[in-house]
């Protein structure tokens, strides 16, 4: 199995922390900003794309040859879920939905006046099937909201990092199957924490642990294929699809 993890497109909160530096005024599930809508048509048509008289190294390493994905995931939230749909356009894939992929904390507001963070209930079925009729949605999808929960603490979130594996896994591992899973820059660093063998979402200088941290772009690819002996990591955060004035 080949996994390539995919950050969403630039969001209205991104692109509101590089203005002012500060999240007052964040959405709770914000949607892209115009330049996230920009960097899409890039994204996928990398993504669609390929070049079949290019050389074929082994397991075509830098995806020289197109991705030739045969499994598109999306979180629910809504950045995830724009950037996973032009992925689904462009290669004709079927979208399917993933709860657990969604970033750290879930779907919550802040007070601004004591910093507190509220579990909100997010979008439920009928909300995303309306809005999003092409995502195919997990059977488990409650009406009344798919998080309706309190805020994600940081052992929760490497729990499910740990989960998320172990389901993929489930799903394809021991195949030939190439999954996209596009998802968030949070979740992402504790999957890789996870996938390492750390033993918390975030490095903890107290706990003796190396603060190792990982960066992921907007739209930036990561790819790690499973063998039953091994993990490679093939490259991390690739960029090479969008021009120096889209990469945020």
């Amino acid at each position: 199995m080949q996994l390539y993890y995919i950050r969403h497109a630039q969001s209205a909160n991104n692109a509101l922390y590089i203005e002012t530096g500060s999240e007052i005024g964040r959405h709770h599930d914000p949607p892209l900003s115009e330049k996230g809508v920009r960097q899409l048509p890039y994204l996928a048509a990398l993504i669609a794309g390929g070049n079949p008289d290019a050389p074929a190294p082994r397991n075509d390493p830098a995806n020289r040859r197109g991705f030739g994905l045969t499994h598109l995931y999306t979180s629910l939230m809504e950045r995830a879920i724009q950037t996973a749909s032009a992925i689904a356009a462009a290669t004709k894939l079927s979208l399917e939905g993933w709860i657990d992929v969604h970033e750290h904390g879930g779907i919550f507001e802040v007070d601004e006046a004591t910093q507190t963070r509220r579990g909100l209930p997010g979008p439920g079925r009928s909300e995303l099937a309306s809005r999003f009729p092409h995502l195919l949605l997990p059977d488990d999808l409650p009406e009344e909201g798919w998080w309706n929960r309190p805020y994600e603490e940081e052992d929760a979130l490497f729990v499910r990092a740990q989960r998320f594996l172990a389901d993929l896994l489930a799903r394809h591992g021991g195949s030939d199957d190439r999954v996209a899973v596009v998802s968030h820059a949070g979740f992402y660093r504790a999957v890789l924490r996870a996938l390492l063998g750390f033993s918390t979402a975030y490095p903890h200088e107290s706990d003796g642990q190396l603060p190792v941290y990982f960066g992921l772009n907007n739209t930036g690819i990561t790819r790690i294929d499973f063998y039953e002996d091994r993990r490679a990591i093939v490259y991390l955060n690739r960029l090479d699809h969008l021009p120096d004035e889209l990469i945020t």
